[in-house]
């Protein structure tokens, strides 16, 4: 194998390249359509009959046939006489039509064999009269399938129905059913192993000023049903816990999780041993330290010739809330065949300025002006251990490296934090 280079500092855009090409296989499974929500299509999802499945009534009214009424106008009328009624569900029950005659039909009620045109109730001119309706005045040509639902104008059979990579929404399940698709196949969702590290990280409630309460494993768990993946609570890493994590690995390269993800622990402290242990593995892949704020110690690897993966985030809240949603949950898209998301374009409402060869990760809050444009303002206090300005947030600003000051009124890219861009837009 290539040696791997551990120490340089890469780019935000090269650790995603390396991300793309270092996936690991999720295979698929077929389950029922009602509990499809929020999955991913592992193939083209084809429909497998025509919608509507026949002509059907638009408007409640009266089928008629179009050619019946060549040539009627208000000097020539003409007398339909009514047959019986079809509500919708009934089976047509009329074999043969004769010329001139009619049938009132209820909305969505099938059309029978012999009619063509629907003219709606409200235009309808009884004989006799209403109360004892024989007939119905027709004084006018009527065109061929006016407030007629065509057979297949909706869905025909074999139209694509859900493309490969979509992720499942609700409106989608509604078409599966509408359609009759009992059955599909998705991908497995992936497992992740979740590890707090440090001995100042504890799960009690009253802390000493000494301690730190466990968040990032709460917050990367409310993650799980919007972002696609099982969460497993691994607990916490002490700083003397190196072995332990290390054990962890080798049981986890033969269980059901892909990922392993860590808190904490990747910096270049004395007690920072997730990178010391991890380059133990025969790797495929692994970098550790991008030019991003927040976040930039963090770290990935692949085991060579195995489906398992590892990041390892930093410690503080939101460099691990920054770190999850522009590394872990990218990767999540290219395992599961998801098309990358795309950015948010907003106008900035105030100006930033960075440090040039970074790529910023800005909170930041976003609201639509009465004229239907998207701003953004980047928030006071960007600093990594400051949680206040993500509280009043609603949306990550992401402010490319290259370039150091960015102006009032430009347009820059911005993604939700709390469910994936690809979903809305």
């Amino acid at each position: 194998m290539k040696r791997l280079k551990y120490w340089k500092m890469i780019s935000y855009n090269k650790s995603i390249k390396i991300l793309k090409k270092s996936i690991i296989k999720i295979k698929d499974e077929i389950i029922k359509t009602d509990k499809c929500l929020n999955r991913v299509a592992a193939e083209d999802v084809k429909n497998k009959v025509d919608n509507p499945s026949g002509d059907n009534s638009a408007f409640d009214g009266y089928a008629i046939n179009s050619k019946d009424t060549k040539k009627l106008s208000k000097k020539k009328i003409k007398l339909f006489k009514i047959l019986g009624t079809i509500a919708a569900g009934d089976k047509p029950y009329f074999k043969k039509i004769k010329k001139f005659q009619t049938v009132e039909i209820m909305t969505g009620g099938l059309l029978p064999r012999g009619f063509d045109t629907i003219i709606p109730i409200e235009k309808i001119i009884y004989y006799p009269n209403k109360k004892n309706p024989k007939f119905i005045v027709v004084d006018k040509e009527i065109k061929k399938n006016q407030h007629v639902r065509l057979k297949g104008s909706d869905y025909k059979k074999n139209d694509l129905l859900i493309k490969k990579g979509t992720i499942i929404q609700s409106n989608h399940i509604l078409a599966l059913k509408t359609l009759g698709i009992k059955n599909i196949k998705v991908k497995k969702i992936p497992n992740i192993l979740f590890f707090s590290t440090g001995n100042e990280i504890t799960n009690q409630e009253n802390i000493p000023s000494w301690k730190v309460r466990n968040s990032n494993s709460h917050y990367i768990k409310s993650k799980d049903k919007n972002f696609l993946f099982n969460f497993f609570n691994g607990g916490i890493l002490r700083d003397e816990d190196g072995l332990i994590f290390e054990k962890q690995i080798k049981k986890m390269l033969n269980s059901k999780i892909d990922i392993i993800i860590t808190s904490g622990g990747v910096s270049a402290g004395k007690f920072d041993y997730v990178p010391e242990i991890i380059k133990k593995f025969n790797l495929s892949s692994y970098f550790k330290s991008v030019a991003i704020r927040p976040g930039k110690p963090i770290l990935f690897a692949k085991v060579k010739a195995k489906q398992k993966a590892f990041f390892g985030l930093p410690g503080n809240p939101i460099s691990s809330a920054a770190c999850f949603r522009f590394f872990v949950y990218p990767y999540l898209q290219s395992l599961l065949g998801i098309a990358a998301e795309k950015p948010i374009k907003a106008i900035l409402k105030n100006g930033h300025v960075k440090h040039k060869n970074f790529t910023r990760f800005a909170k930041s809050k976003f609201n639509t002006t009465k004229n239907g444009k998207i701003e953004v303002i980047i928030l006071k206090g960007q600093e990594s251990f400051k949680v206040q300005s993500f509280v009043k947030s609603n949306i990550w600003t992401v402010l490319p490296s290259g370039k150091s000051k960015f102006n009032k009124n430009q347009i820059v890219d911005c993604f939700f934090p709390n469910h994936p861009n690809n979903i809305l837009i």
